[in-house]
C-alpha cells in the first residue's frame, strides 16, 4: 500500500484542484491520499469525490502555520472535525494574517521589482488565501525570477530585506485545538533546517506531551542524518513517523509518492481519531 499523507491544491498553495490533485495521486499509483492544504479544509469535498471515482482512500488534512519563539512549525492534523468553532475561529485568524503579511511584502517587494498586488491577486484560483507562494509566481509571471524555488531562496527568504514576519497560534495550543476536535496531529519537516531555523528536541517533546502523535520524517528537505535523529526522537517519545511528498503540483519539484507512510501509521492514525470522536447522549 503506497500512502502519501502532505499535498496541496488550489484551495491554498498548490496548482492543481483538489480533484486533479487526486488524479494525480491515482496515476502516481497511490492508495491513500491527504490533502493538507494550509489553514482551510475548503478542498476536502472536491477531494472526497474525485476520491471515490478514482477509487483511492482520501484522508482529510490540513497544515496549520504556527510560530514558537520566531520558527516556523508547521502542524499537520488528520481526521478533525472541520466544524470545530475553536478550531475554525484559528485557522480562520491564521488565513487573515496571511494576507495581512502577503500584502505588507508586496508593498516592499513593489518599488524593486515593480510586483503590484494586482500581479499576486492573478495568482490565485479558486477561494486561496494568497500568501508567499502567490507572490513567488507573481514574480515569476513578471519574469523576476526563475521560478518559485528562486524567489524564496532570494527575495521572498526570511533573511531578506522583504520579509514580514506572520502573526500565527503557538503549536501547543494548535495541539490542543487539534485533539479537542477529534483530529491527529504531527509535526510536518521537523527539521528541515535548510529553510530555517527548526525547533529543538526539547520543544518536539513539549509538544508530545500536549497530545501531538507523529513526526513527518521522510520528506525531502530533510537528510539522512536528520532522518536518522527524528527516527530516535519519535521512538523515544512513543511517537509513529510519516514520509510524505509536501506535493504543490507545479509549484514545487516535490512528486507524489516520493517520500510515502508506513501502513501501521496510518492505523493509529485512525485509531486515536476512532478514540477522539465524541458520540452525542
Amino acid at each position: 500500500m503506497r500512502i502519501d499523507l502532505h499535498t496541496h491544491s488550489t484551495a491554498s498553495d498548490g496548482t492543481q484542484s483538489p480533484a486533479d490533485v487526486i488524479a494525480s495521486a491515482a496515476q502516481a499509483g497511490l492508495d491513500v491520499v491527504a490533502l493538507t492544504d494550509h489553514d482551510t479544509s475548503t478542498g476536502w469535498a472536491e477531494a472526497t469525490a474525485a476520491a471515490d471515482r478514482e477509487g483511492l482512500r482520501f484522508v482529510p488534512g490540513v497544515e496549520i502555520s504556527c510560530l514558537l519563539r520566531g520558527v516556523s512549525v508547521h502542524l499537520l492534523s488528520y481526521l478533525h472535525d472541520p466544524d470545530d468553532p475553536a478550531l475554525v475561529a484559528m485557522l480562520a485568524e491564521s488565513r487573515s494574517s496571511r494576507v495581512g503579511r502577503a500584502r505588507r511584502m508586496v508593498e516592499r517587494l513593489g518599488p524593486d521589482t515593480g510586483l503590484s498586488w494586482a500581479d499576486v491577486e492573478a495568482q490565485v484560483h479558486g477561494p486561496a488565501t494568497i500568501g508567499r507562494p502567490h507572490i513567488a509566481d507573481a514574480l515569476v509571471a513578471r519574469g523576476v525570477v526563475a521560478d518559485r524555488d528562486e524567489a524564496f531562496a532570494t527575495l521572498l527568504s526570511g533573511r531578506g530585506k522583504y520579509f514580514v514576519p506572520q502573526t500565527a497560534p503557538d503549536p501547543l495550543e494548535a495541539v490542543r485545538r487539534v485533539t479537542a476536535a477529534g483530529g491527529v496531529p504531527v509535526i510536518a519537516h521537523p527539521a528541515a533546517s535548510k529553510r530555517g531555523s527548526c525547533i529543538d528536541d526539547g520543544e518536539i517533546e513539549a509538544m508530545a506531551a500536549a497530545g501531538m502523535a507523529g513526526l513527518e520524517v521522510d520528506h525531502r528537505d530533510h537528510s539522512d542524518a536528520e532522518r536518522a535523529h527524528l527516527r530516535d526522537v519519535a521512538r523515544s517519545l512513543g511517537l509513529f513517523v510519516t514520509g510524505s511528498s509536501d506535493y504543490h503540483g507545479t509549484g514545487k519539484r516535490n512528486l507524489l509518492g516520493e517520500n510515502t507512510t508506513d501502513p501501521e501509521s496510518l492505523q493509529r492514525i485512525d485509531a486515536l481519531a476512532a478514540e477522539r470522536v465524541v458520540h452525542p447522549a
